[in-house]
């Protein structure tokens, strides 16, 4: 069997270039579970293994795409038949196992999730592991007692993709979202997501030194990091509660103890790579259900394998709003 995926080489030159390929079966990496995919989508993480980033991705020539969702076509484990949907995110996919970028992957049978009845492959792809990290950032939330009468949530890297999403489950669920972007052409968008406001980044990146700030916000929802998130916890109501789950601003966070030890404030962080299996299927269960925004396919765009590295560029310039998803196969 021969199929076509997006493959980055290294040269000599230690320069990493990428093409169409055509690979066989055989090319795939051991695994229980051989799945045709239909549809990826454009992660952060992607664009740096297109790069050669050691810290994502070792060895190369390499396949990206730490997101999948299509049909299994062969199964040694029981859990998993033939025609099966299934959607992949996470664990080692894209990373250094050959990831959804390619018309088929091989998979451990612990890493694919079935497709809850209600969800399709490409909306689970609008989804991927950014709605599944904005997802579990809001489980958590919701976890700790945060509910829409507690008063106002921040979303910062509003824009994003985890953000944009987060904005759009938050409001979905009658939260009342304030959103941070450094984009002004993202305002419309993100407020037609349901967004109450839309505040400038320079407004969150306070640098006077204070250990708090007016309180302002009942929980965060924080995709980068940095400063940004130092500010925002200076910023919360007591007892507030705080995700983190990026760092397109910087990974250090300088703060201090104060708002933990005088106010209660709770600073969770969000993994969506090896969150637990069980943990994982429930979070689907609520994106195909009650956790469904109604406008998502507002901050959703398409590309398709042979248009993959011009996006992955505009992502790395922080040029990208919203998702885009990859058609690999019908």
């Amino acid at each position: 069997m021969l199929f076509k995926a997006f493959e980055v080489a290294e040269s000599s030159e230690k320069e990493y270039k990428s093409a169409l390929v055509t690979k066989s079966e055989d090319d795939l990496p051991p695994g229980e579970v051989l799945i045709k995919v239909q549809y990826s989508s454009l992660n952060y993480k992607d664009a740096l293994s297109a790069i050669g980033n050691k810290g994502v991705t070792r060895n190369y020539p390499h396949t990206p795409g730490i997101d999948a969702a299509g049909t299994v076509e062969k199964s040694a484990d029981p859990h998993f038949n033939r025609g099966d949907k299934v959607i992949v995110t996470g664990y080692d996919l894209g990373m250094n196992t050959s990831g959804g970028f390619a018309e088929y992957i091989r998979v451990p049978a612990s890493w694919p999730v079935h497709l809850p009845e209600g969800l399709s492959r490409k909306r689970s792809m609008m989804f991927g592991t950014a709605g599944l990290t904005a997802a579990l950032s809001v489980y958590n939330l919701k976890k700790q007692g945060i509910t829409p009468p507690n008063g106002k949530i921040i979303v910062t890297g509003a824009s994003g993709g985890v953000g944009s999403l987060a904005v759009a489950i938050l409001s979905h669920l009658g939260f009342h979202v304030t959103a941070v972007t450094g984009k002004e052409d993202a305002v419309d968008l993100l407020l037609d997501l349901g967004a109450k406001e839309v505040i400038p980044r320079a407004a969150i990146d306070d640098h006077s030194g204070k250990p708090f700030l007016k309180a302002q916000y009942a929980a965060a929802i924080d995709t980068v990091g940095g400063n940004i998130l130092a500010t925002v916890l200076k910023s919360l109501n007591y007892g507030g509660v705080a995700t983190c789950c990026g760092l397109v601003s910087s990974p250090e966070l300088h703060t201090t103890i104060y708002p933990f030890i005088l106010k209660g404030i709770r600073l969770i962080g969000i993994d969506s790579v090896l969150c637990d299996h069980h943990l994982r299927k429930e979070i689907w269960e609520h994106l195909a259900t009650d956790w469904r925004p109604a406008k998502m396919d507002k901050i959703v765009s398409v590309c398709t394998l042979d248009t993959i590295q011009e996006h992955l560029d505009s992502m790395l310039k922080g040029q990208l709003t919203g998702r885009y998803i990859v058609k690999i196969s019908s």
